[in-house]
């Protein structure tokens, strides 16, 4: 995924944009970047690579070096940024958020003749940042230009762009991602995650619509586009990717993930399979919360019988190699013994994508003694790989987990009657959740239905994105 953050004010704008950007770190893992412009000194820029470095200690030492009272920052899971551009359209600095699915055709499309050229990084891809400012660039003014690259764009993307003395702020098309403006007396910040700015003294100002474009400047927001008509913001956003105080379309994640454990145990008990256990708990960290509902409703005791150790290893998926990744996530957990052995435990998880560590969780319970180990997911199976931001992306659509047990039971013939396999009342639901429990060594298994997921959200159906679960495009 990616997240962005930005500040122009009537004060230096540093440390604004240095605790803003890092108060998205929770959304990548790859580089960081940030850029600011100053009357003097011009434009300046650094970024760095934070796999396994964070971010605040990557950037520390660049602070001093920095001056300003504009500049934008981000981290990203995809390509190095921000970007710094000179075209007709003058000098300005870019960063993105989102995936271009049709990027090399963009370029063999357009910009493949003479004169043109992109820098190629190690993979041989380019930049998709990069190639936004290209179709930004092929009109005459920033605002024709961000409508054109929208248009053009299969996937999505949200920008931030910095000028000498502005910043414009584009949601992508159909408002994936959030994007909020805060304002205090020195200025105005735009943000991801409203409370980024927060906790640096700002007040919520404005709400991007899906597709809308802004100016910002210290005085406040200047509507440069107007919003589109639908929304389309990704449900993962609150069971997943949104750190517990974040706001998106006056939903809060921390509410919407205890409201959605609760509306799975309710169901469960509607339906009769809700398990007799000795405790709930929560895959740390993100599916505590959907935990403490489950809890709540089933009036079952909430408890912690492993945490994870995360001082020197923040985020197990932060090594490059497989095998790596793997032995960071096991030695990560650590059991605590009188809270397993000889009971009955029951876990609820953010989601189930790949499912690569829940069987090394299973075996490590049971080797600590458990009894019983029921899962549950606080979404729907996951049946698609997103294909218009970056989570679930995968090399095939057969690397998640539903996917490739239901090719393991009935081969192609599956994929006919995957919404089947997702409703787990049906026969075919019940067939798929049995053999997942096989395969990982589950006592029982359940899935939050896309109902209860919506329900626990609280917008409209048409207003969520639901692709990774049912298919359904715009």
């Amino acid at each position: 995924m990616g997240g962005f953050f930005g500040a122009v004010t009537r004060k230096n704008c540093i440390y604004d944009v240095f605790f803003g950007v890092d108060y998205h770190s929770h959304l990548g893992t790859r580089r960081g970047g940030m850029a600011f412009f100053d009357t003097d000194r011009g434009f300046q820029r650094q970024i760095h690579n934070i796999e396994n470095t964070p971010f605040r200690t990557k950037f520390e030492g660049d602070l001093a070096k920095f001056s300003g009272h504009i500049g934008i920052g981000c981290i990203s899971d995809t390509d190095p940024q921000p970007l710094l551009v000179r075209s007709h359209l003058g000098m300005f600095a870019i960063s993105t958020v989102g995936i271009i699915n049709n990027a090399e055709a963009l370029v063999e499309e357009t910009f493949s003749g003479p004169g043109h050229q992109f820098m190629a990084m190690s993979s041989g891809k380019v930049n998709t940042t990069e190639l936004t400012a290209a179709l930004i660039n092929q009109k005459e003014s920033i605002v024709d230009g961000i409508r054109h690259a929208q248009e053009r764009i299969d996937g999505s993307s949200t920008m931030l762009i910095m000028q000498k003395d502005c910043i414009i702020a584009a949601r992508d098309r159909v408002g994936r991602l959030p994007v909020h403006v805060g304002q205090s007396e020195d200025g105005c910040c735009v943000s991801f995650e409203s409370f980024a700015y927060h906790k640096l003294g700002y007040e919520d100002c404005y709400e991007l619509g899906p597709g809308e474009i802004v100016k910002i400047t210290p005085e406040g927001v200047e509507q440069l586009s107007p919003p589109g008509e639908k929304l389309k913001i990704c449900a993962f956003l609150w069971a997943y990717y949104g750190y517990p105080n974040s706001n998106y379309e006056g939903k809060n994640v921390e509410v919407m993930r205890c409201r959605n454990g609760e509306i799975m145990a309710r169901n469960e008990a509607e339906n009769g399979t809700l398990p007799e256990v000795d405790c709930v708990a929560g895959i740390p960290d993100s599916g505590v919360p959907h935990a403490i509902g489950y809890a709540n409703y089933s009036h079952k005791p909430y408890a912690r019988p492993f945490v994870k150790y995360t001082p020197t290893w923040a985020r197990s998926f932060m090594p490059q190699n497989q095998e790596i990744r793997k032995k960071v996530a096991e030695m990560k957990q650590i059991p605590v013994p009188e809270l397993i052995e000889g009971k009955k435990l029951l876990f609820v998880d953010d989601s189930i994508v790949r499912g690569t560590q829940l069987r090394e969780t299973v075996d490590f319970l049971y080797e600590s003694g458990a009894k019983e180990v029921h899962m549950r997911s606080a979404c729907p199976p996951i049946m698609y790989g997103c294909k218009y931001l970056n989570f679930s992306s995968s090399n095939s659509e057969m690397e998640l987990l539903a996917r490739k047990t239901i090719q393991k039971l009935e081969g192609d013939e599956g994929s006919k009657h995957i919404r089947e396999y997702a409703d787990s009342s049906t026969t075919r639901g019940k067939c798929m959740l049995k053999a997942i429990c096989e395969e990982m060594g589950f006592d029982s298994l359940g899935y939050q239905s896309l109902d209860g997921l919506l329900e626990a959200i609280g917008l409209e159906r048409e207003k969520v994105c639901t692709y990774c679960w049912n298919g359904r495009e715009d």
